[in-house]
C-alpha cells in the first residue's frame, strides 16, 4: 500500500504540546492503529475556524517519548489515515545565530539530518521510492505562516535551516561552533524525519520553531549561558501561548485547493 486509505475526519493536523488542546471546539479522542505501530498517542478530533483538526502530542500526553524513542512513522500515517493533508509541526528549538534571539520564531525552508537509527520512510520495498529533498517545507504554507507572524507582531524570520540532531543530550561546544559556523540558523531534535514521511505521503509541512536558547552559547559570547532544561521551559512556557494563536489564525486561511509541490511529491518518484 503506498497510502493510508483516508477516513476524511480531518483536513490539518497538528503535531505538539498539551496547551494546543484548548483551540479546538467540539473535541473527540480516537485511538488509531497503524501498521507501523503505535502512534504517540490519541488524536483529538476538533475544529477550528469550522476546519476540522486533528492534534497529537508528539511526545506523548506526559512527554513520555524521547526525540529519539519517537514513533515517527505511525504519527504520520495516522495523521494521513484520517484525511490529514496539512501538517503543522511546532516545536521549541535553539539559536545558532546571534540575530536569532530567544523568543523569536523561525519558519525553516531547510533541514541537515544529524540523527541515526530512525526509520525515515514508508518504503522499505517492494516499492523504490526517492522523494525529492530540495524544498522540504511547503511553501505556500510557509509564506502564510510568516505573514500570521507579522500580523501578530511576533519576530519570525521567513526562512533558516534547521540541524537535526539525535538527541536527547544537547549540543557539545565545539558541534555547536561547527553547526554556526556552516551557516545554519537553528538546533533541534524532531524535525527529522517527521518532514520527510510527511511529504512521501503527499502531505504538505510547516515548521514553526519556537526559539527557546541559544544553544550551548554563542562563540565569544561569554554573557550567554549554555542551554538548559529550565531554561528551556522558562522561554517557552512564555511564549507558547503566541504559537497556539499563530496556529488559530493560520488554519482558517489554509486554502482548500492544493497548488504547491508536496501534493504530487509521489508523481514520477517511484522507480518502476
Amino acid at each position: 500500500m503506498m497510502k493510508p486509505q483516508s477516513h476524511d475526519l480531518a483536513e490539518v493536523g497538528v503535531f505538539g504540546g498539551s496547551g494546543f488542546y484548548q483551540l479546538l471546539e467540539a473535541v473527540e479522542e480516537r485511538d488509531v492503529s497503524t501498521p507501523h505501530g503505535n502512534p504517540s498517542g490519541e488524536i483529538t478530533l476538533g475544529t477550528i475556524g469550522g476546519v476540522r483538526v486533528a492534534f497529537m502530542p508528539r511526545h506523548g500526553p506526559k512527554h513520555e517519548y524521547p526525540p529519539h524513542s519517537i514513533n515517527y512513522r505511525a504519527n504520520v500515517w495516522a495523521m494521513a489515515s484520517l484525511g490529514v493533508t496539512r501538517i503543522i509541526g511546532p516545536a521549541a528549538s535553539g539559536s545558532l545565530q546571534p540575530q536569532i534571539e530567544p523568543g523569536h520564531f523561525v519558519i525553516c525552508d531547510q533541514f541537515v539530518d544529524r540523527t541515526y537509527g530512525r526509520t525515515q520512510t514508508f518504503f522499505d520495498g517492494p516499492h523504490t521510492v526517492h522523494i525529492a529533498g530540495a524544498e522540504p517545507y511547503c511553501p505556500e504554507l510557509r509564506t502564510l505562516a510568516a505573514e500570521v507572524c507579522g500580523e501578530q507582531g511576533i519576530v519570525a524570520h521567513p526562512s533558516g535551516t534547521v540541524v537535526v540532531v539525535q538527541g536527547p543530550r544537547f549540543s557539545t561546544r565545539s558541534e555547536s561552533r561547527w553547526y554556526s559556523a556552516q551557516g545554519w540558523e537553528v538546533v533541534n531534535m524532531t524535525q527529522f524525519p517527521e518532514v520527510v514521511l510527511a511529504r512521501e505521503l503527499d502531505i504538505c509541512y510547516v515548521n514553526i520553531s519556537l526559539i527557546t536558547d541559544y544553544d550551548v552559547g554563542l562563540e565569544g559570547r561569554q554573557d550567554i549561558e549554555a542551554v538548559t532544561v529550565g531554561g528551556v521551559m522558562k522561554v517557552f512556557n512564555a511564549n507558547n501561548h503566541r504559537v497556539r494563536e499563530v496556529i488559530r489564525q493560520l488554519i482558517p486561511r489554509i486554502p482548500t485547493e492544493r497548488t504547491c509541490l508536496c501534493a504530487t511529491a509521489l508523481e514520477g518518484a517511484v522507480v518502476s
